[in-house]
């Protein structure tokens, strides 16, 4: 069983009496340990893809599975349980709490799960050194560049073990290098820990480091590339 699975899902939209098509019938299964790309020009859907993905939107029409649970059929506190527990969020402008240090926004997610004292901590700083910044545990995000800002957003987002990462932009606030070190991180997660990766850019550079592109257009899959022989 996939551990994504996506059949004929459809999302519209009503702005004043027009109703707007955001996603046309997208089928897309995405296995355990997958690394996927969805690419796309403005309005082709792939936030709305992503935010469907996350449950933080629901489809108007068509089926939703994850880890075999059918969302549509969830309430708001099922929902809330799987984004704690089963992904992890990283986005372009980072969203970290700028009156906490890199560990304290490390922590966020597991103050939520209810977990507390040593072991909060010990988890937060073995995401921190995962990612390399164990020496900027007390910094505050004033203090960091935007390649270590995101770097604790990658963090907050593995602290809980998620099945999935959905990555919105992950290098769209960054320069080169600082981008290319973001993705070598997420690429070395998804390789050594098998944690399954979706990401949303419009770089193609950064879709090439998954396996698989899914190219959107108008709402719609217009094709799927396979990229796990690219020679990157």
């Amino acid at each position: 069983m996939p551990l994504l699975h996506l059949e004929n899902i459809s999302r519209s939209y009503k702005s004043g009496q027009i109703q707007v098509s955001a996603l046309n019938g997208i089928d897309l299964s995405i296995e355990k340990g997958d690394f996927v790309s969805i690419m796309g020009p403005s309005g082709s859907g792939k936030s709305t893809l992503l935010n469907i993905i996350g449950c933080l939107d629901l489809p108007t029409s068509g089926t939703y599975t994850i880890e075999g649970r059918q969302v549509e059929k969830l309430n708001d506190g099922q929902l809330a349980d799987i984004r704690n527990k089963l992904i992890g969020f990283v986005f372009q402008s980072f969203h970290l709490l700028p009156n906490l240090t890199a560990l304290e926004n490390v922590e966020l997610p597991l103050i939520y799960l209810g977990i507390w004292g040593k072991e909060r901590k010990k988890r937060a700083e073995s995401a921190l050194a995962s990612v390399g910044l164990d020496h900027r545990t007390k910094h505050y995000p004033s203090q960091l560049s935007g390649g270590e800002k995101q770097r604790v957003a990658i963090a907050r987002a593995i602290v809980t073990n998620p099945a999935v990462i959905l990555a919105d932009e992950p290098t769209g606030a960054l320069d080169s290098q600082s981008g290319e070190n973001i993705m070598n991180i997420f690429r070395k997660l998804n390789e050594e820990t098998g944690i399954t990766i979706v990401q949303v850019t419009h770089e193609r550079n950064i879709a090439l480091y998954g396996h698989k592109i899914y190219h959107l257009l108008d709402g719609s899959i217009e094709r799927i590339e396979d990229i796990r022989d690219d020679t990157r």
